[in-house]
């Protein structure tokens, strides 16, 4: 299916969509030296992430997420090498994704802060434009939050110096509500900035939780839902609606994680063009 080119800016994809694809995983931890050795999580796989930028831009897809644990190499060789193949592709590497940490643990966060601050200048040489961090794992409570936004106020700091923006998701128990998201936004008063994402919230108030986040997110990790039936329409179109009507008006960022389809780019693209025909009907009205 050929996307609109008004619509091209509205799509990104991130590499856990293809974490079969990719195969292997290296969980860099804050524990840890910024190395580690490759582990077959997923399989062989099929292809490496420098494949990504290329087989992005022949789907017409031209924005990228990268997980951290992704990343076969953290040296400034691979990294520069990466960063040219995504730009010889066309395709902007708009997200790097630090999957470790916590932020809200008065034991490790100091450890996991400076960990976390260490992904700024990769971030930035593989010229991503942000740089996500899971705010904290604790309970929401008060002394929990505001010990995650002291560290995030320096950490802000340090990837604004890099040229990058931070970034927070609705993920993890410390932004369980829209109560914890927002509180944590205003403290920071525009220093970081959100990531939303649609499958991080369940239950009976799942939509109206995200409608209270969403006018203010940034980008959006748009995860479709799949059941032994496929993908369920109704509950994806509802969660990009209610992100128009809050005023999202970001890249949707395409997650795909379901044994649906053997071949991930079938549902990664199914969700494309679920999204785009929900965009231009809505367009339309």
């Amino acid at each position: 299916m050929t996307i609109a080119a008004d619509l091209t800016h509205r799509f990104a994809v991130s590499t856990w969509s293809l974490h079969r694809a990719l195969g292997g995983t290296y969980p860099y931890r804050p524990s840890d030296s910024m190395s580690c050795a490759r582990q077959p999580t997923y399989g062989a796989g099929s292809i490496e992430l420098i494949d990504l930028p290329q087989q992005c831009a022949e789907r017409g897809i031209f924005r990228l997420e990268i997980c951290s644990f992704h990343l076969p190499s953290l040296l400034p060789g691979y990294v520069v090498r990466f960063r040219d193949a995504a730009e010889e592709a066309g395709v902007t590497v708009q997200t790097l994704l630090i999957e470790d940490g916590d932020l809200s643990d008065p034991e490790t966060a100091p450890r996991d802060a400076k960990w976390m601050a260490g992904w700024a200048d990769i971030a930035a040489s593989l010229g991503a434009e942000n740089m996500r961090v899971i705010a904290g794992k604790a309970l929401p409570t008060d002394a929990a939050l505001t010990m995650a936004e002291g560290y995030l106020r320096k950490l802000a700091e340090i990837t604004t110096a890099a040229g990058v923006r931070l970034l927070i998701e609705n993920w993890f128990d410390l932004l369980a509500g829209p109560a914890e998201v927002n509180r944590v936004l205003d403290a920071l008063e525009g220093r970081v900035g959100l990531n939303g994402d649609f499958g991080n919230w369940q239950g009976a108030g799942k939509y109206e939780d995200l409608a209270k986040i969403m006018g203010r997110a940034e980008l959006c990790h748009a995860k479709g839902h799949y059941s032994t039936a496929g993908l369920d329409e109704e509950d994806y179109v509802r969660c990009v609606l209610l992100s128009e009507a809050a005023g999202y008006r970001g890249p949707f960022t395409l997650i795909y994680d379901s044994p649906y389809y053997e071949d991930e780019w079938t549902g990664i693209l199914e969700e494309r063009a679920c999204i785009a025909d929900a965009l231009r009907q809505a367009a339309t009205n």
